[in-house]
């Protein structure tokens, strides 16, 4: 393999690890169940049952993953999830 192909290669797998990037929202005893369920109507745009959904899975095991992309993208829905008073973190996908 020539350097130029393999330096190709490199940018494409390092690419594609930018694009593995998670939201996730944690289990909380302060936000009632139906304020998480807006809060994923008004951020994200989700229908009332998917909303009611993560919910729910937030609420049984402990977390979900709301959204996924790139880094740069997921910090901007980790403050929006902490600006509603949510918990959230963001992980490499697969973690």
């Amino acid at each position: 393999m020539s350097t130029q192909q393999q330096g190709s290669t490199d940018v494409a797998v390092e690419s594609r690890l930018d694009d593995a990037w998670v939201t996730i929202v944690w289990n909380d005893p302060v936000n009632l169940m139906s304020y998480v369920t807006h809060v994923f109507q008004r951020y994200f745009g989700w229908t009332r049952d998917r909303a009611e959904a993560r919910m729910r899975e937030v609420h049984t095991e402990g977390k979900t993953v709301v959204s996924s992309g790139v880094r740069e993208k997921m910090e901007v829905d980790v403050q929006a999830m902490h600006s509603f008073g949510l918990w959230a973190t963001m992980e490499r996908s697969g973690q």
